[in-house]
């Protein structure tokens, strides 16, 4: 089987990878780029917020604009593929490819991001990134002014819920299960704010179009709402739960990537960027995060 030598893979195409491919582009090294053909987990995003100057860009966009840029220095190139798995020896690393290739290299960059644990409930998938939401910060602003619910597990955090979002609307209730701890207690501080805490399971998105207009619960209960904002449970990519196996990449007690200041992870040669590090999301951080670990990438060297 061909081996193709690169100075650095890296696994994942969205803006920590991204960003990274360009640093080391402008740092004169071969890359190669591995995004799964998959839809990224922003694929549901209308526009990524806070980038200067191209605040809205869709994820398309961006990522079509970003390899534009980077083919007119051709050293960096596209696998629209899967990393499959990743071996170690001392010299360097070895990338198996979904489409059966393999790329030799001495450091690669992890920028798998995370998946989404999406349940089973009807309508969910209609309104999600648009009226279901995982972020204030990235579709707050499509959002304000409506009627919102914020799910909630932990007591603390429902407590915060009517002043932490108020920048976005005046009108917010809080949906926890029915398990939650001190439930009476969050429910009469809620109150006194003017808000609520709702317990149940929901079953249900009643939408037009992805516009949300009521919760559902299993009990037959039903909660008009214009906007939920719920941050979904995540897990790692395949690849990554395997490397903890088998290179014994270190992964902490939220299930992230353990990272330094550099994004050296455990493993020598071995670095991580974005969302797979932190539970700090968002493409912003992701792309600082990317510009980091190439400079470390890149200065191992000196």
């Amino acid at each position: 089987m061909n081996i193709t030598h690169y100075d650095t893979v890296i696994v994942g195409g969205g803006p920590a990878g991204l960003t990274a491919a360009m640093a080391l582009t402008r740092y004169r090294r071969r890359t190669l780029v591995v995004e799964s053909p998959e839809p990224p987990r922003n694929a549901a995003s209308h526009g990524i917020h806070g980038l200067i100057g191209l605040d809205g860009i869709s994820p398309a966009q961006l990522r079509a604009r970003t390899w534009a840029e980077l083919d007119a220095y051709g050293l960096a190139t596209r696998a629209d593929t899967t990393a499959d798995d990743i071996t170690r020896d001392e010299g360097g690393f070895t990338v198996t490819l979904g489409d059966g290739g393999r790329a030799r290299a001495a450091t690669v960059l992890l920028a798998t991001g995370m998946v989404d644990i999406h349940p089973d409930i009807d309508g969910l998938a209609a309104c999600w990134g648009r009226t279901v939401i995982h972020c204030p910060f990235c579709v707050g602003e499509e959002n304000a002014d409506r009627t919102w619910a914020v799910m909630a597990g932990d007591p603390d955090f429902a407590a915060m819920i009517p002043t932490a979002f108020r920048a976005w609307t005046s009108d917010v209730v809080v949906i926890a299960p029915p398990e939650l701890e001190r439930a009476d207690e969050i429910r009469s501080r809620l109150r006194e704010q003017g808000s609520d805490l709702i317990q149940g399971e929901i079953a249900r998105f009643a939408h037009r179009d992805g516009d949300l207009s009521a919760i559902e619960f299993t009990d037959g209960r039903a909660l008009a709402r214009q906007t939920l904002l719920w941050h979904l449970p995540q897990r790692q990519v395949p690849l990554i739960t395997r490397l903890s196996e088998t290179l014994g990449l270190t992964l902490d007690s939220d299930g992230l990537v353990t990272v330094d200041r550099s994004q050296r992870t455990s493993i020598d040669g071995l670095y991580a960027a974005g969302d797979l590090t932190t539970l700090y999301q968002g493409a912003m951080n992701s792309a600082g995060a990317g510009a980091a670990a190439a400079d470390a990438i890149h200065f191992a060297d000196f």
